[in-house]
């Protein structure tokens, strides 16, 4: 596998350009889209936070969004042909950070031919080489249904602190990312966390 496998790089490029700090204003108290309630119904609490859940327009995958999430499509011509990529944003008005979703498709020949590791790696590797940042931390996960998967961790130059989560399954990558300023990285970290963990692939293995 080479870095023309050029997904990650589009995806990061097609993200930055969608993030842009919000105004300051005074913030309310950070709620984790996934935190249980002793009293209430989990319907209730999501409704209350506005956190929403998104299903996939192609039943790929489901994930909690604060609210209707922006939608927007890449194509690009690499050497396996033109590969298209999915994004979707969700942003609080009172909060710097954006919660994204971006995928695309391989094609068929090469994404069953892949090793997922080595899609993983790149993936990772042209995330940080194309944001010019510095890599924070890194583990290994799997989805819920049994689907290979890598967390990052990583800062650029301008301080904008990336957590993302990203699954090679049936020769799609998925990489599920929350994006906000080193101000809010620890105000918000519960509630990225829950954002992350609320990302279910539908797929089957």
């Amino acid at each position: 596998m080479t870095k023309r496998v050029l997904l990650p790089l589009m995806a990061a490029t097609l993200i930055c350009s969608v993030f842009t700090p919000v105004e300051a204003r005074p913030l309310k108290r950070p709620v984790s889209p996934t935190k249980p309630a002793p009293t209430k119904p989990i319907k209730s609490q999501l409704q209350q936070s506005q956190w929403k859940l998104f299903n996939a327009p192609d039943g790929s995958f489901t994930v909690l969004m604060p609210g209707m999430p922006k939608t927007m499509t890449q194509t690009q011509k690499t050497y396996m042909g033109e590969i298209n990529v999915q994004v979707f944003v969700g942003q609080f008005a009172n909060q710097e950070v954006a919660y994204v979703v971006a995928y695309n498709d391989f094609p068929y020949s090469y994404g069953q031919m892949a090793n997922p590791q080595e899609v993983l790696n790149n993936a990772r590797n042209m995330a940080i080489e194309t944001t010019q940042s510095n890599l924070i931390q890194q583990r290994h996960l799997r989805s819920s249904n049994g689907h290979l998967g890598k967390e990052i961790e990583y800062v650029n130059s301008g301080g904008k602190i990336t957590k993302n989560r990203m699954y090679f399954a049936e020769g799609r990558l998925y990489q599920v990312m929350a994006i906000t300023t080193k101000k809010q990285h620890k105000t918000l970290s519960k509630t990225i966390n829950g954002y992350l963990n609320s990302f279910q692939l539908v797929l089957k293995k």
